[in-house]
């Protein structure tokens, strides 16, 4: 658990390390954003459904959450860790992640 709630906080590089360890990569943006362009290997959840379909994450991994600056993944990160999952929040979120990778 982390200072700012039931999750960790990790960069670009913690969450490549955690991925290639198992984690699922989850993006929170909007449907918009989604389609405006995502990482290929996440799983679209809009933040706005996290509540109701945190069922459909996996339990026996570490869930990584993004959205574009790292602020309402924190949000859906704190929500999914209250729900008992263990969660990684991406510091930067997609723009620090596409300046990682470009």
């Amino acid at each position: 658990m982390g200072l700012l709630g039931p999750y960790r906080s990790v960069d670009v590089a913690g969450a490549e390390r955690a991925i290639a360890e198992g984690a699922v990569l989850v993006d929170v943006r909007s449907d918009r954003e989604w389609a405006a362009g995502h990482v290929d290997e996440a799983i679209h959840l809009p933040l706005s459904e996290v509540g109701e379909r945190a069922g459909e994450l996996p339990t026996d991994r570490e869930v990584v959450v993004m959205c574009h600056t790292g602020l309402r993944s924190a949000v859906a990160a704190r929500r999914l860790g209250r729900l008992g999952l263990r969660v990684a929040n991406l510091r930067g979120g997609l723009i620090a992640w596409e300046r990682a990778h470009r």
